[in-house]
């Protein structure tokens, strides 16, 4: 794992407390890109262009072909911008039993080679959905069986040894509306379910209050399983009327549901907090959902959650 950053001189009594243990990032979902290739979505160049500009130095790789996969030129455009890569991200169905592996794994490991050859130490995996993000068709059970619980903790922990032993990666299961791992409950079924020296969390606020979670519970209760966090707020009056009338992820994300901090819900200032806390090095890498919208959106938006996160101590 890289290094952090040297610590901080001590704060004065005025000044927001140092959270010199995190190391804060953006993703390409933070400037509305969810697809590889999508004609409503930023190329990848102004992505790396903007948020750089916006003073980020870490980022996450989005859906795997958005950005350049060739490593070499990878680097290339990230390294003339000052940027660095952090983890990441695959998608999988390990609920599905030892059917799904080799398709699973073809998939991990073309986003693992990636990963480790520009020098990121984390793969964040999201499980697959219930019910189809945009057009709102259930797709499977909301609530897994017994034996599908056995057959999604059984196969991430036999991912987290393969990725670690294959590629020196971490994984980090990152917790996701509209998926068997969502709340409080499923969360914690997981966690206790599951080898801590295989797999940790990626913590992402933003789902885990939309969700009805708490965070900084979670953070209190689980903190030697927090890997990793994505940093998100959530709109609790959109929310309700998500929650309501049962809208899938996709269509409330199309309404605003992911706002940006800090006018939604968790407030972030005490997740960071209890972050800095856990005394280990993370991760916190701001994801806001806005797939689909107007290109010329996110930069101003990541320059305002940069100077937030500044005015919390992040360095």
């Amino acid at each position: 794992m890289t290094a952090g950053p040297p610590a901080s001189p001590a704060p004065s009594p005025s000044s927001p407390a140092s959270l010199d243990r995190l190391r804060i990032g953006s993703a390409p979902d933070s400037w509305g890109v969810w697809f590889p290739e999508d004609d409503r979505q930023v190329p990848w160049h102004r992505f790396l262009d903007e948020v750089a500009d916006a003073g980020y130095s870490w980022i996450e790789l989005g859906p795997y072909g958005y950005l350049p996969t060739d490593p070499a030129r990878l680097r290339d455009e990230t390294g003339r911008r000052g940027l660095r890569v952090s983890a990441g991200t695959v998608f999988t169905s390990l609920h599905r039993g030892p059917a799904v592996w080799d398709a699973t794994w073809e998939h991990v490991s073309r986003v693992a080679e990636l990963t480790r050859a520009m020098g990121a130490g984390y793969l964040v995996v999201i499980p697959s959905f219930w019910r189809d993000d945009k057009t709102a068709e259930i797709i499977e059970d909301r609530e897994l069986n017994a034996a599908q619980w056995r057959d999604l903790t059984t196969g991430m922990e036999r991912l987290g040894r393969e990725v670690r032993d294959r590629y020196g990666l971490e994984i980090v299961v990152h917790p996701h509306a509209d998926t068997h791992i969502d709340g409080e409950k499923n969360v914690a079924r997981f966690l206790d379910a599951t080898d801590p020296g295989l797999v940790r969390l990626c913590l992402d606020t933003g789902h885990y209050a939309y969700c009805g979670g708490d965070s900084v519970k979670l953070i209190k209760t689980y903190g030697e399983r927090i890997g990793y966090l994505h940093l998100k707020q959530v709109d609790p009056e959109i929310l309700a009327h998500v929650v309501a009338e049962g809208v899938p992820f996709g269509p409330a994300v199309a309404q605003g549901v992911m706002c940006e901090p800090p006018r939604g819900v968790p407030a972030l200032e005490p997740v960071l907090d209890a972050a800095q806390g856990l005394g280990i090095d993370l991760f916190a890498i701001v994801e806001q959902d806005m797939y689909p919208c107007d290109p010329d959106r996110p930069f101003p938006i990541a320059e305002r959650t940069r100077r937030f996160l500044r005015s919390c101590g992040a360095p």
